[in-house]
């Protein structure tokens, strides 16, 4: 069912003609068996939520209508459907999983437990949990993708019914989708999905850009129909006469990548001519081949704008040619593919794993996929390391270059890696030992960006080992991680900078903490002298109210009977003590948890041996004023 078709339907709120309406839409889709089976899962739905609303007071069961009907249009299987229903039945009946098992199947169940389980993660949080987050919904992936295919059309969906929500939220919810879910769409080679939710979240985020993009390519429509026109006329002409049929369809490129040229090349969306591609279908590859000589025969190629991605498919299975020409002083771009290469392009992982007829099934096996292998190897390791997480995300999301090794083998790496990742792909003992490479027969930088379909070959030497600069070049998750481990435990000069951070944040929080403690014991000591004016003090420490414990004074303050301390336990040195003001104590790791209640104690005996002689001289001192003053009195009695 279209977009815009259902969009309209959806005004109709009745359960019974939303599902006829459905079945009227895909009727050639599924046979009568699947459609019982579809039938009856709409009503096990509207059995538990027709009485549900959403908070813009709609019936629930819309939304699980409307992502089924973006699945059906993809020409997924039935159990897909089913589990487009069923998405987030959980969230209000999380007991109905069984019952979903029990009447529908496992495959249905497994998927449904498996998108709840993706909603239930917070992508918002910090970004260490949202790193987890994209850690499990990836690793879910390789269990069953249609758990990501059913949670794309659920997001796809909530992008096209946005304008219902706060606009904070709006925001959020955007970027959320451009960072995780469209890339993750792409990567899948799910083209339409991905350019669909990047023009949307373009939309929410920054609108005022979406509406300008929208009112320029509206305004010279006319104008480029013209352009495009004469082009497709000469291509069609060129290839009647080669004998080759074909057809011909012009494709407007989506807002979000005209938004992205306008920032690259910081121009107006009107000043960008190459805001229209045409897309060339033909019958064979042999026949992909010769268009693309036909095509340079009729206009001069841009240098450096074809890619050959039939030879070097992408990562998610995608082929085509591609080629950019200067078409009447414009450059055009031109893509050329067969019918099956169009089906991948347009549907990616899709296509042949889930296409229901099976169709493109033999083309590219989802298992060959490299995003699935990388995910297989990583399913098992503990990854806690937020810096390394994003380099891996950005590896695995990001865009691919495929280099050769001499003896001919493919190598897929991020684009913008360098010969020492090209080496640790290899084998992680040529990485450490690298000291030179080349690239199809000549000497290149180590540090230098390799390029699509260079032939590498790495120069090692037996003295080599990793180096900072090493370190601060590569792109790969993998070439970091051992650079990183192999510097940490030989290099004495190597500066953890992450590592650092992190010391001198707890060190900061753990001298605030002290600083704080400090002032406390200090206004303590302060109460106790002005209630006792003079204390005698043993020079021994209490720790806890308790003398039955070996302590050891800290020699870098040594502080002294009377001054505040502080006690911490030290992982070699046991009970340690010292002065509350003193700076190694502030820099201690951690100081909070290992900190111990000490204090000096007192002499209590003596203090009140003190205390009592110092209250009879007083007594003495008092007779005595007394003493004087009797004999004052008689004295000036007698006169």
């Amino acid at each position: 069912m279209k977009a815009e078709t259902f969009e309209t339907n959806t005004r109709e709120k009745n359960p019974q003609t939303l599902i006829d309406t459905f079945f009227r839409t895909f009727h050639d889709e599924y046979s009568q068996q699947d459609e019982a089976r579809i039938r009856d899962a709409w009503d096990f739905l509207i059995s538990r939520t027709k009485d549900l609303k959403r908070k813009t007071g709609l019936p629930y069961y819309l939304h699980p209508m409307r992502v089924a009907c973006i699945l059906a249009q993809s020409h997924f299987d039935t159990d897909c459907v089913i589990a487009g229903f069923f998405h987030n039945i959980l969230e209000v009946e999380p007991e109905s999983l069984e019952q979903i098992r029990a009447q529908f199947g496992e495959s249905v169940a497994n998927v449904c437990d498996g998108t709840a389980k993706i909603t239930a993660l917070k992508f918002n949080t910090t970004s260490l949990q949202q790193s987890d987050a994209i850690r499990k919904m990836l690793f879910a992936l390789v269990d069953d993708i249609r758990v990501i295919l059913v949670k794309l059309a659920d997001r796809l969906d909530s992008m096209r019914n946005l304008k219902t929500v706060a606009h904070e939220a709006q925001k959020a919810i955007a970027h959320e989708v451009i960072e995780i879910w469209a890339p993750l769409a792409g990567r899948l080679g799910m083209k339409d999905v991905k350019n669909e939710l990047e023009d949307l979240s373009l939309k929410y985020s920054n609108p005022e850009a979406f509406q300008q993009i929208k009112s320029i390519v509206a305004q010279t429509k006319a104008k480029r129909k013209e352009y495009l026109d004469k082009a497709v006329h000469k291509i069609y002409s060129a290839s009647e006469k080669a004998g080759i049929t074909v057809s011909i369809s012009s494709r407007a490129k989506h807002f979000y990548s005209i938004y992205q040229k306008m920032r690259k090349r910081n121009k107006e969306a009107g000043d960008l001519y190459d805001l229209l591609a045409l897309r060339i279908i033909c019958s064979t590859v042999n026949e992909c081949y010769t268009l693309i000589g036909i095509v340079h025969g009729l206009w001069k190629p841009l240098d450096g704008r074809f890619k050959d991605y039939i030879a070097m498919p992408k990562a998610n299975g995608y082929q085509s040619l591609h080629t950019t020409v200067l078409c009447e002083g414009k450059p055009l771009e031109i893509q050329i593919r067969t019918q099956e290469m169009h089906d991948v392009a347009e549907h990616g992982v899709a296509s042949h794993w889930l296409y229901k007829k099976g169709t493109n099934r033999d083309m590219v096996r989802a298992e060959d996929l490299s995003i699935i292998n990388q995910l297989r190897e990583l399913r098992d390791k503990h990854l806690d390391d937020e810096a390394f997480f994003t380099e891996l995300k950005n590896e695995l999301l990001g865009d691919r270059i495929y280099v050769f090794t001499p003896r001919g083998d493919v190598k897929e790496l991020p684009a913008g890696s360098c010969a020492i990742d090209f080496a640790y792909a290899i084998h992680s003992a040529i990485g450490e030992k690298i000291v030179g490479a080349k690239a199809d027969g000549k000497i290149i930088p180590l540090t230098a960006p390799l390029h699509n379909t260079q032939i590498v070959e790495i120069l090692t030497n037996p003295q080599a080992h990793p180096t900072q600069n090493q370190l601060k070049a590569v792109k790969t998750g993998k070439a970091h991680q051992k650079i990183h481990s192999w510097l940490a435990e030989n290099d004495p000069t190597f500066i953890d900078k992450d590592a650092l951070a992190k010391r001198e944040a707890e060190i900061a929080a753990n001298t605030q903490h002290s600083k704080e403690v400090a002032a406390q014991r200090a206004l303590q000591g302060r109460t106790r002298k002005s209630r006792a004016p003079s204390l005698s003090y043993t020079g021994k420490i209490l720790v806890e109210g308790s003398s039955n414990f070996v302590v050891n004074i800290a020699q870098c303050c040594k502080p002294q009977p009377g001054t505040p301390i502080m006690g911490y336990i030290s992982h070699k040195r046991g009970l340690m003590v010292h002065s509350a003001d003193c700076l190694t104590y502030l820099r201690i790791p951690n100081i909070e948890s290992r900190s111990v209640n000490v204090s000096w104690a007192t002499d209590q005996k003596s203090v009140t041996a003190k205390a009592e002689k110092e209250m009879a001289a007083s007594r003495m001192q008092k007779e005595k004023a007394k003493e004087k003053s009797a004999e004052k009195n008689r004295y000036r009695t007698q006169r």
